[in-house]
């Protein structure tokens, strides 16, 4: 998977381990995820039995969400897919529009793995069928992020050339699954209503950091339109108004609330952490309106970026990393005031009857 502001990754098999517990208790067939961003959690929960929808509104998650949710890999096994990469790598460098934005005015990968990208990219316009192209485009979204030069983030990029960065790209074939599952593109405010699932993930924005703003080079790979880019970054001009209402904390609270009451499904399990623009106590009163609430928590190491510190663009440190480590947070509200008191029985919980005074403390 790509590197991943918010990803899972040390805490999927937490997150997997709730949702088989409620399931062994309420069984759980289906679950859409909201936020399924690099389709981390989607993917794991795919694995493991379950028919997942898998939603964001940005295109390159959803072409993420395509090929590792939704595609079968029975349908594109690597005997049919290895061969297409193979081709795109023998492809010649092709340096134009995308290696002098990304390579040369900013410098997310070397102009060598450039001009490799751009190739291969403009390569796949040709095809027409839309779950192989997301295929292909993961795999090569996935081959550039295993030679960039971030520390994980497209806010902006390392001052000296990371050692992968020298790396010659290779395409792999991605980590597709068998089985079915579904990928959608839409506003998660629109489509929470018109899904129906067992379990509804959500793993939503935290703060004003805009994934898109974070990814952009991602969103312009995919969409290969050359847009018009600002900064040093380079960002593309559309992530200024291209906002969503969790990034905003005047906001955050009423989407929230609007979003969950919207769901039709028999539970509700929401990541968030101490660094977002709700505290645990709003969150519990959302959901306490919508089903018994329980709470459980874990510390966990924030990421790279924010350990090294923020530095100006001369690259000299500026002030000091104020802590290391997040409490990440997941709330699970239930129909099933029984699956709410079993799930806490054996982490020394005190119970709520849903009504948002309080809540199943698992710490």
């Amino acid at each position: 998977m790509i590197k991943y502001l918010g990803s899972k990754r040390a805490l999927v098999g937490w997150i997997a381990s709730v949702v088989h517990r409620v399931s062994a208790l309420a069984p759980v067939r289906s679950i859409a995820d909201l936020f399924s961003g690099s389709a981390r959690v989607a993917h794991a929960l795919k694995a493991r039995g379950y028919f997942v929808y898998a939603n964001d509104h940005n295109t390159y998650a959803y072409v993420l969400a395509q090929a590792l949710v939704e595609a079968n890999r029975d349908a594109y096994p690597p005997a049919r897919v290895q061969p297409i990469l193979e081709s795109l790598m023998a492809l010649p460098p092709r340096r134009g529009w995308f290696t002098q934005t990304y390579c040369e005015q900013a410098r997310y990968f070397r102009p060598e793995n450039g001009a490799r990208i751009e190739a291969i990219r403009e390569a796949l316009e040709q095809y027409d069928d839309p779950l192989l192209r997301a295929i292909l485009l993961t795999s090569l979204m996935l081959a550039a992020d295993r030679v960039d030069s971030t520390t994980g983030l497209q806010m902006a990029y390392l001052k000296q050339w990371a050692p992968r960065a020298y790396h010659p790209l290779q395409l792999q074939y991605p980590p597709l699954l068998s089985g079915a599952g579904k990928a959608y593109q839409e506003d998660a405010l629109e489509l929470a209503g018109a899904l129906q699932a067992d379990l509804f993930y959500l793993d939503p924005p935290y703060n004003q950091h805009s994934y898109l703003g974070n990814y952009h080079v991602w969103e312009t790979l995919v969409l290969w339109d050359n847009p018009e880019t600002y900064g040093v970054a380079r960002k593309r001009v559309d992530v200024k108004h291209r906002k969503s209402p969790f990034n905003s904390r005047a906001s955050a609270r009423d989407a929230m609330a609007r979003l969950i009451s919207q769901i039709q499904a028999q539970h509700i399990l929401v990541s968030f952490n101490n660094e977002g623009y709700l505290t645990r106590q709003e969150l519990e009163a959302i959901l306490g309106e919508w089903g018994y609430v329980a709470c459980f928590e874990r510390p966990y190491k924030r990421y790279v970026g924010a350990l090294i510190g923020i530095h100006n663009p001369r690259g000299e440190k500026v002030g000091q990393v104020s802590h290391i480590h997040n409490r990440e947070m997941l709330f699970l509200a239930t129909k099933h005031k029984m699956v709410s008191e079993a799930l806490g029985a054996g982490e020394t919980p005190t119970l709520a009857a849903g009504d948002g005074d309080s809540s199943l403390r698992a710490e």
